[in-house]
């Protein structure tokens, strides 16, 4: 049974942040309820609001304190309810507070480094939230710790390692992932292992460990744990579930990739990422830009006047299934999902497999 700092899970999985819509409450709650850690993300959690594109700090805030609220409900306590939230993005810091003041089990910060969450939760009033950053690279996971320890005399309470396999925006450079060049999942891992050791002899704890990307199956989450991880983190087998919070349409169009329809993207973040070959994408190929619309200044870096694109929109076409103009992360393993399943179902069936294995 997974522990991370005293709190108990039953399953050694944690399902990965999906935005923008993807993994709201109803996903994350329904994973809480069977064990595990579901989790919300926080990119853009008020674009159904009516006044998003007028007022995105207070939709986005607002919508966020009610996923967690719904997700802790739906949980009844027999899980973690974690809140994924995007260095990268320019409500970083509220979100982290907002995340924290609403009662969220976990806040995972990965897109940049989260070398200040510790102060920002400080400040709010549930100290007690376990903090997480993802990391790719050993290097990563000593300059937080190291940060950490120096500014606010502590470790992590537990690290996402996310290897090359991932979907969303990804930690390694453009070159590495087109050439076939990053290091393996595990070896990372055993990096980040490493790393670690100093800190839990220094704060005298066990920090644990969740590798990420290209986790499908329940062989892999045995395979993980026996070479020295406490659990996985899984994200796109669980969009075609029943309780996956995107659209029919947008599961459907994840149902139907295959292994050829995944590519390496550019994103406005300034990361590289994973993502289904698409309309938009064939048309920012020829175009070389789309001019954005209308911008709700999203991402801290992005620049409006020359960004190619807008991912907040294209990210919202997506999940409400608008192929023609939807941006679709995916992990590289999606052309292997050929059949929806409720969350229970899918626990289940990853739970007996590596069961059996250990």
């Amino acid at each position: 049974m997974p522990i991370i700092k005293g709190r108990r899970m039953s399953l050694p999985i944690i399902q990965g942040g999906m935005g923008i819509g993807v993994s709201l409450g109803g996903l994350a709650g329904s994973v809480a309820a069977c064990g595990g850690m579901g989790v919300i993300s926080s990119a853009n959690t008020g674009f159904r609001e009516k006044d998003f594109w007028q007022n995105p700090l207070r939709a986005n805030l607002q919508c966020l304190r009610d996923e967690i609220k719904k997700a802790l409900r739906l949980a009844a306590g027999r899980g973690l309810v974690g809140v994924n939230i995007m260095v990268a993005t320019s409500q970083y810091p509220q979100a982290v507070q907002t995340a924290a003041e609403a009662g969220a089990d976990a806040i995972i910060c990965g897109a940049g480094l989260p070398l200040d969450l510790p102060g920002l939760v400080a400040e709010a009033q549930n100290k007690d939230v376990l903090l997480a950053p993802i990391v790719s690279s050993g290097k990563a996971a000593r300059t937080i710790c190291r940060r950490w320890d120096r500014s606010f005399g502590r470790a992590p309470d537990f690290v996402v390692v996310e290897g090359a396999e991932a979907g969303g925006h990804l930690g390694f450079k453009r070159e590495e992932l087109l050439n076939g060049e990053a290091k393996p999942l595990r070896q990372i891992m055993q990096e980040v292992l490493a790393e670690l050791q100093p800190f839990e002899a220094k704060y005298n704890c066990r920090i644990p460990v969740y590798v990420a990307g290209g986790v499908y199956s329940g062989q892999d989450v045995a395979d993980y744990i026996q070479a020295g991880a406490d659990g996985v983190q899984i994200a796109t087998r669980f969009i075609a579930t029943h309780e996956c919070d995107a659209s029919p349409e947008y599961k459907r169009i994840m149902l139907e990739a295959k292994p050829e329809d995944v590519q390496i993207v550019q994103s406005p973040v300034g990361m590289p990422g994973r993502a289904l070959k698409s309309p938009l994408l064939e048309r920012l190929a020829a175009l070389g830009r789309i001019a954005p619309e209308r911008c709700s200044r999203c991402i801290s870096v992005c620049q409006p006047a020359s960004t190619p694109y807008c991912i907040t929109q294209a990210l919202i076409e997506a999940v409400q299934g608008n192929w023609e103009k939807g941006l679709f992360f995916c992990g590289s393993n999606v052309g292997r999902v050929r059949k929806m399943l409720h969350v229970d179902e899918l626990l289940d069936e990853l739970c007996r497999e590596w069961r059996l294995i250990l």
